[in-house]
């Protein structure tokens, strides 16, 4: 989830992640924590939904069985809005509610998102899918009900059809994040439609679902399929999670990069400014930032992609 945000005379200057990071602070922890807590709180919604929506021990899932493309569409729906609930979390609104290796892949590939700080996000991504599922499947240990539905579901697995090559769910993931990347970023820059950028998940899923979820389970996303797989013990075909999801993130920002789609103006994705220290606004205050650092030099600045 990206949103860009406009400079106003009473903003916190910035100094982007994409610049040179202060020499005493390299890291941005709070970024991370909260990009980890974030990420859990998208997986935990997104496949308790999966779960309801698709087990027979729910009588919502007993009638969506007979209209399986409405059930894939619903899966999509929800879980994109997961993401769109996290995003507006105080910790979404802190980190930018990347939510996705894809998507902090591309921000760095578009040079806004330094080295240090992609590590950084990815491994919080991973580690927020593994946290989210470790919970729930405790949860299971509690309350048996939820560990059968969780069992039945797999935790919302993805695995690749075996119907088919396995070239079809690898060009289905690569394809599904190219667009999506492409989708993201062109909302995140236009001044009119900034605001659907955390929406776009659930609405682009809901469409795509019905279309190839058959063939990969439409992931896109490498933390989200490996929390699962973890527990569910599904790995077949789990390489395409990893190559699909990056090879369609780097192909996205090439397409941008070109300006075959126009000018698009790439901005950080996070909610609040972070000051030259990498200090974050208060977490529960995220309007009111602890200091103004330095205005940042041409060479910190925000560029064009």
């Amino acid at each position: 989830m990206t949103e860009t945000r406009q400079a106003t005379p009473h903003a916190m200057e910035d100094r982007p992640l994409a610049g040179h990071p202060h020499p005493r602070r390299p890291f941005h922890w709070k970024l991370y924590i909260c990009e980890m807590v974030a990420m859990a709180v998208m997986m935990v919604c997104g496949i308790v939904s999966v779960a309801l929506l698709t087990t027979p021990l729910t009588s919502v899932g007993r009638v969506l069985a007979l209209h399986p493309l409405v059930q894939t569409a619903l899966c999509g729906l929800f879980f994109g809005l997961s993401g769109t609930i996290a995003a507006f979390t105080p910790f979404g609104r802190v980190s930018g509610a990347h939510l996705s290796p894809s998507i902090s892949v591309a921000f760095s590939l578009a040079g806004r998102l330094r080295s240090i700080d992609l590590c950084g996000y990815v491994v919080a991504q991973m580690a927020g899918a593994c946290l989210a599922t470790f919970f729930l499947a405790e949860l299971g240990g509690i309350w048996p009900f939820w560990g059968r539905m969780a069992h039945v579901s797999s935790y919302a697995a993805t695995v690749p059809f075996s119907g088919v090559a396995i070239l079809w769910p690898l060009m289905t993931e690569t394809l599904l994040t190219l667009f999506l990347v492409l989708l993201v970023c062109r909302l995140a820059a236009h001044p009119l439609l900034k605001w659907i950028t955390p929406w776009a998940g659930g609405l682009y899923f809901l469409i795509c679902n019905p279309i190839s979820a058959w063939l990969s389970g439409n992931s896109s996303n490498l933390a989200r399929s490996f929390g699962p797989a973890l527990f569910s013990d599904q790995w077949g075909g789990f390489w395409i999670y990893v190559v699909g999801p990056f090879a369609g993130a780097s192909l996205a920002i090439w397409v941008l990069r070109s300006n075959l789609l126009g000018r698009i103006d790439l901005e950080e994705a996070r909610l609040v400014n972070f000051g030259h220290h990498g200090r974050v606004p208060s977490l529960w205050h995220p309007g009111q930032p602890h200091t103004k650092g330095p205005k940042p030099s041409s060479q910190c600045s925000e560029e064009n992609k």
